[in-house]
């Protein structure tokens, strides 16, 4: 399996409109993040995790021609803006994009992008097939997908493990009737948005404890803002298994 970060930041990362900070004027590639966002490949199958303002660009710049399904963590713009350039895969492919996703997503599509979902609707508009999805594992092809309930302050999100990766992002609370899903990983991937508490957000202490406590062979940070400073300062400051996640790392399971 290949995992592929197409993005690694947030909209309160980097560049930042107007920002003077060292991060926002580095000429550092790695100081550079798009919104977080992972492509999973295997074999014939290749999913996408959030589509956010960037899903664009991303699958330019990484020339993905197709793909087996959208799949997402939860409904705020930052995670689901670039639905609908899901177009261009339509029109590539002349079939619906698979889109899995929980309910309270579902309701943010709507609301989003009413078009999608309307009655009469005009040519041309994203083509999308809904699959409803809950904390019980699914797959996607030959893909086992493994969901991990998180809270967002209030709002329930969803982590997955596919093998022995995890991808958590967009969260502060990990209940503990989850963790036993979360053992024996090679790599796992957690959000980190700066160094002081967020109300909704892991800081990186809060992400960092999650890591000791799971125990995976290796640990990235995502969802990076420009508050953390410079990535190869910032990298000094993190025990030797645990590393920023950079925009195109990719990791070869």
């Amino acid at each position: 399996m290949k995992v592929t970060f197409l993005g690694t930041g947030t909209s309160q990362g980097v560049p930042v409109i107007a920002c003077q900070c060292r991060a926002c004027l580095s000429n550092d590639n790695w100081d550079k993040r798009l919104r977080s966002s992972i492509l999973i490949e295997e074999g014939d199958t290749k999913v996408v995790i959030d589509t956010g303002p960037d899903f664009r660009q991303q699958m330019l710049r990484e020339d993905v021609r197709k793909l087996s399904a959208l799949l997402f963590t939860h409904g705020h713009r930052d995670h689901i803006a670039g639905l609908d350039d899901v177009r261009s895969f339509n029109w590539l492919t002349k079939s619906p994009m698979d889109v899995f996703a929980e309910e309270l997503v579902l309701e943010s599509f709507r609301t989003s992008f009413p078009y999608i979902f309307a009655e009469n609707r005009y040519p041309g508009v994203p083509d999308i097939k809904l699959h409803m999805i809950n904390t019980e594992k699914f797959f996607i092809e030959a893909l086992e997908f493994i969901p991990i309930r998180m809270h967002h302050y209030k709002m329930p999100v969803l982590g997955y493990r596919i093998k022995d990766f995890a991808y958590l992002i967009d969260a502060n609370y990990l209940p503990d009737d989850q963790k036993h899903k979360l053992f024996g990983l090679k790599h796992l991937v957690i959000g980190a948005l700066r160094r002081e508490k967020h109300i909704s957000h892991f800081s990186v202490s809060e992400a960092i404890k999650i890591i000791e406590e799971l125990k995976p062979e290796s640990a990235y940070l995502t969802h990076i803002s420009h508050q953390l400073g410079l990535q190869a300062e910032f990298r000094t400051e993190l025990p030797a298994y645990i590393f920023p996640a950079h925009d195109q790392l990719v990791l070869e399971m």
